[in-house]
């Protein structure tokens, strides 16, 4: 991948007037931000953070008033991909999904994977099908399992297997 960064937040906007900042979790919770001390290459050190029903609000040292706190709004927070923990057997970072190319078992070209979703059950995969005639291709989704898809691999040379009966 060319962007080696993950998003794991973003700035929705300003709370109060001494600098914190709303902020929207992509993580699975606030302790997978509390792991990192700062984002955006170092631009943005991390004071303190806390938990709110919606998401969280964070002070950065470098962020001292509402204005300034406010011109962080839709500041994507990123961190370099390295230093995300180490995954077990059979885990995946969405990020490492997106992008990859979609095989069928039957050796169809799918197109690649465009997005990775959480609906309440499991994650599924958003697949864009090759482009026909100019034209975007259609878009289907697969369920991120074992029975859907048998195999896939992360990285350069990565790709997704899905099972042909998945495919509509």
């Amino acid at each position: 991948m060319a962007d080696n960064t993950v998003t794991l937040a973003a700035v929705s906007g300003a709370h109060g007037v001494t600098g914190e900042v709303r902020l929207k979790l992509f993580a699975d919770s606030l302790d997978s931000l509390k792991h990192y001390k700062t984002f955006n290459e170092g631009t943005l050190t991390v004071k303190s953070l806390r938990s709110t029903k919606d998401g969280a609000i964070a002070r950065f040292v470098e962020i001292n008033d509402r204005n300034a706190a406010e011109k962080l709004r839709s500041t994507l927070l990123t961190v370099p991909r390295e230093a995300l923990p180490e995954l077990g057997e059979g885990e995946y970072y969405y990020s490492d999904l997106l992008g990859l190319p979609c095989v069928s078992t039957d050796g169809s070209d799918l197109g690649i994977c465009v997005a990775v979703e959480n609906f309440g059950a499991s994650d599924v995969l958003e697949i864009q099908m090759p482009s026909v005639e100019g034209k975007p291709g259609k878009k289907f989704m697969v369920p991120m399992t074992v029975d859907a898809v048998p195999e896939w691999a992360a990285g350069a040379d990565g790709r997704i297997l899905i099972d042909a009966a998945f495919v509509i």
